[in-house]
């Protein structure tokens, strides 16, 4: 399923204080979820505290397995490859959708709505950007196809992915940690 890698190039600063690359290579945790029906993450860095400490090397602050949301009070930026869906998704349960989050550490983010499969709410907001193809962001009320270059400002609403197209397509998405004010809070 996926398409040309890419590089995670991250900077620090030597002992003497200068700039320099202190990695250079694939993200290091790659994971498909949810089988074959599932999209192909690629994690690229999370950061643990806002402000973000700023040292001279220590890494990305380490994590198990794949989480959909950002740390508390952090941000993550990760690249997602989601397949052509075709008729997939359809007939699917509550519980397979439930068990397909699940696996992200999510299942208590699954949306009740009828529109995706994988229509989902998160409490935070989410800058996507298009990389390649299209994808096709439901709402609860409306969806838009979005292109190579668009970009989506997701704010802590139901939303699904649906890719419609013939191939795959490729989206980086920056996550904040948020915090919903008290009328939008999950019931």
């Amino acid at each position: 399923m996926t398409t040309a890698p890419f590089r995670r190039i991250v900077t620090g600063h030597n002992e003497a204080g200068e700039a320099v690359i202190i990695e250079d290579g694939p993200p290091p945790r790659v994971s498909q979820i949810g089988g074959a029906i599932g999209p192909m993450f690629y994690e690229v860095w999370n950061t643990r505290e806002t402000p973000a400490r700023i040292d001279r090397a220590s890494g990305e602050p380490h994590e198990d397995g794949i989480v959909l949301a950002p740390p508390k009070n952090g941000t993550r930026i990760r690249v997602l490859e989601i397949p052509p869906e075709g008729d997939r998704l359809e007939g699917m349960s509550e519980e397979e959708r439930r068990a397909h989050f699940a696996e992200i550490g999510a299942a208590d983010a699954v949306a009740r709505s009828s529109r995706h499969a994988f229509m989902h709410r998160t409490e935070t907001i989410d800058y996507g950007i298009v990389l390649e193809g299209e994808l096709v962001l439901i709402m609860d009320v409306g969806e838009t196809v979005v292109r190579a270059g668009d970009i989506v400002i997701q704010r802590g609403t139901n939303h699904g992915w649906a890719n419609r197209s013939d191939r795959n397509c490729r989206i980086a998405f920056i996550l904040i940690d948020g915090v919903f004010d008290a009328d939008l809070a999950r019931q």
